[in-house]
């Protein structure tokens, strides 16, 4: 499957006391990724919302495993796990792109949705985009 790269700085308003990025922000840089791999795709949120699709998460996780830290320099690697009619799942790895070392892996898993919060099936809606998450490649 196609995956995007994003990549990042840690600011240290991103840092806590200790000089390690606070746990939330990790989701804050998760979405950063779904922006950027869907933009690379071409249908970038904003278009999805003037033509009324929605994303709301519905479920994620995050699994630390190194720590990041101020000033570090860091690439997101976004990929789509999973597709289903009303549903999407994307897997995210951060690393420090100096050494490449893996800090931290998750998902968010989202409903797609009409404005109104109505579960909607994208490849009856969007099938050009359906057919583009679905591609090996971008």
């Amino acid at each position: 499957m196609f995956t995007s790269i994003s990549e990042l700085r840690v600011r240290f308003q991103e840092t806590d006391k200790m000089g390690v990025v606070y746990h939330s922000n990790y989701y804050v840089w998760f979405e950063i990724g779904r922006t950027d791999y869907l933009r690379e795709l071409g249908y970038p949120y904003s278009k999805l919302e003037e033509e009324g699709i929605m994303l709301p998460v519905i479920e994620c996780d995050c699994k630390y495993i190194n720590p990041a830290r101020y000033d570090d320099e860091i690439i997101v690697k976004s990929t789509l796990e999973e597709l289903k009619g009303a549903s999407m799942t994307i897997y995210y790895e951060v690393f420090r792109k100096v050494t490449n070392e893996l800090l931290v892996t998750g998902h968010t898993m989202h409903a797609i949705t009409d404005k109104n919060m109505k579960p909607v099936r994208l490849r009856t809606i969007k099938p050009e985009l359906w057919e583009r998450l679905n591609k090996t490649d971008k």
